[in-house]
């Protein structure tokens, strides 16, 4: 539990039709830092943006006698001693993966909502002690604002359709706030992928044979480029690569060592005849003496020497 941030305690005092520059001035004098942002958006004025905010009163002042309609942005994160949980309604629509995570309780502990103009929500928390660097679930609706971040404050506006529409508060919590696990949320929101499977010492073998093989055939010189194909198509048979999947992997590199596609497409077929197999990219490798064959299934891009004409 926390005590309200000074952002809540400055808010609770201020009339929602409170000028501007009266607002921004009683922020600073709360300790509440701020900077101008363009009257009726989201842009800082300033040249370092929220780097430049300030409690300075007469800085303040200054700032807002130049710019009276100025919107008032607010660092988040330790510079403010809050963080803010923001739910969009653009495109995807927050309040669905809002609502996931408060049924999962992570999302319990704010102190103060805020509506915004369009239709969405700010959700302020107090900032802990720690780093809470900022970051967006875009998928999800939501962006979290912690440092090196800002978020406009009441009672700025927006002009959504030509009218000026308040960054409105709509609740106080009775209890003082409690500190959000951002990380936890984030990783709710936008998991992270499973890691991929590291390929066994024997694949990673078989993938690099493959490779050298490829490389090989595109450096045979006219008078071995055909039997050096055969060779080469002879291998990845023996090895039970799918005799597309051959044709895959060495029809670039028998191009660019200068066969048309009708001799590589011959020279590769008449290898699987003599090795005895015409496996399809399909079917399943079969039988006790191809038990590598597994290893050279093509499940992931070939690295190819040069593109063949015609060859996929």
């Amino acid at each position: 539990m926390s005590s309200p941030s000074r952002f809540t305690e400055a808010v609770r005092r201020m009339d929602a039709f409170w000028p501007l520059p009266d607002a921004a001035a009683a922020f600073a004098a709360a300790g509440v830092p701020v900077f101008p942002c363009a009257p009726g958006g989201k842009q800082p004025i300033t040249r370092r943006g929220f780097h430049d905010a300030t409690t300075d009163r007469t800085r303040v002042r200054a700032w807002w006698s130049r710019f009276p309609a100025a919107n008032i942005g607010m660092p988040t994160g330790a510079a403010s001693g809050v963080v803010v949980v923001d739910v969009d309604v653009h495109g995807v629509n927050g309040y669905e993966a809002f609502g996931r995570a408060r049924r999962a309780g992570l999302v319990n502990g704010w102190e103060t909502l805020v509506r915004s103009p369009t239709g969405g929500l700010h959700i302020y928390y107090p900032a802990g002690t720690g780093e809470q660097p900022s970051w967006q679930a875009g998928k999800a609706g939501i962006d979290f604002r912690g440092d090196r971040g800002y978020i406009i404050v009441p009672p700025s506006r927006r002009l959504v359709d030509g009218d000026g529409v308040l960054y409105r508060p709509t609740r106080f919590a009775a209890a003082d706030g409690r500190l959000l696990d951002a990380g936890r949320l984030r990783e709710f929101l936008d998991p992270k992928p499973p890691p991929r499977p590291r390929p066994s010492a024997a694949a990673a073998d078989s993938e690099a044979m493959v490779g050298r093989l490829a490389a090989w055939v595109a450096r045979r010189q006219e008078g071995e480029r055909n039997a050096g194909l055969f060779w080469a198509a002879c291998k990845l048979a023996e090895n039970g690569m799918p005799r597309d999947d051959a044709f895959e992997v060495l029809g670039a590199a028998a191009s660019q060592a200068g066969l048309a596609e009708r001799e590589i497409t011959t020279t590769v077929r008449s290898a699987y005849r003599a090795v005895g197999t015409t496996t399809s990219a399909t079917s399943a490798v079969s039988g006790a003496g191809r038990g590598a064959g597994s290893q050279f299934r093509l499940s992931h891009p070939v690295v190819r020497a040069a593109p063949a004409r015609g060859l996929s």
